[in-house]
């Protein structure tokens, strides 16, 4: 489901020091519920924009919004999921997908005061909910050391949606995983999207990966980047006439851009 704008940014301006503008002038927009793949070259300031949109980094100028409200900081409604994992090795599975409630039980949604209220719902029953979901159960007493990396990243997966994100940023998740392993998750990231209704931006370097999971493809050539590129993505179907014909397109794109 698509609605209102839900994250907007607006004329911004980013570079790191010493170093040439990633982004100039920059507008992009997102309305509530879309999917979104960003797809571009290496270095061309991928990863620095899903940063942007997590509050990790801040544009120099211009400005970041999300529901309405600028982005000043870290929200605790957007959930980041990076391409190594997070987890902790000394921890459990269970105890990695709870790790996000135990912090937020202790320093509160905003990570500066503690909560005054209780967490909606029991914690044990979400972290229960999640590992059933993803397939967990039976590995939720072993250690990341002791699990595939499917299941690895099935478990990165349920520490963010266990604390109900309404924002999912993807940093390249599927990239070192095998091919029926990284298609069965994308698969059931759109599942998870479509159920929860959930807003996701999900960066990666694969032609095919962004045309799946992106209903809409953010291109980024060669900085910086004055304007938003958009493709219009079609059906989630790696068969379909319509996905081969967007992914020749991506990739015909690319090597204009490599071409230089």
């Amino acid at each position: 489901m698509s609605g209102e704008t839900f994250v907007e940014v607006k004329g911004i301006d980013f570079s790191y020091p010493h170093q040439p503008p990633l982004f100039e002038g920059f507008s992009w927009g997102i309305r509530r519920g879309e999917a979104w793949a960003v797809i571009g070259p290496s270095g061309c300031g991928k990863t620095t924009l899903l940063y942007l949109l997590a509050g990790l980094l801040k544009p120099q100028r211009g400005e970041i919004l999300i529901a309405g409200n600028p982005l000043r900081r870290p929200r605790p409604e957007t959930a980041l999921i990076l391409q190594d994992y997070g987890l902790l090795p000394w921890d459990t599975v269970r105890g990695n997908v709870a790790l996000g409630l135990r912090i937020r039980a202790f320093y509160g949604p905003d990570g500066l005061h503690a909560p005054r209220t209780p967490l909606p719902g029991k914690p044990e029953a979400l972290v229960d909910f999640w590992l059933q979901r993803l397939g967990l159960q039976d590995v939720a007493d072993r250690y990341p050391s002791q699990i595939s990396g499917g299941q690895k990243q099935r478990t990165a997966i349920a520490r963010a949606l266990v604390l109900r994100p309404d924002l999912l940023l993807m940093d390249e998740p599927f990239s070192s995983l095998d091919a029926p392993t990284r298609e069965d998750l994308e698969d059931l990231t759109l599942e998870l999207q479509a159920e929860a209704g959930l807003t996701t931006v999900v960066v990666t370097h694969s032609i095919e990966e962004a045309v799946f999971l992106g209903r809409k493809i953010l291109f980024l050539g060669r900085p910086p980047h004055t304007e938003a590129i958009v493709i219009e993505g079609t059906k989630p179907d790696r068969s379909h006439p319509d996905y081969l014909k967007t992914c020749s397109l991506l990739r015909d794109m690319l090597n204009a851009v490599r071409r230089g």
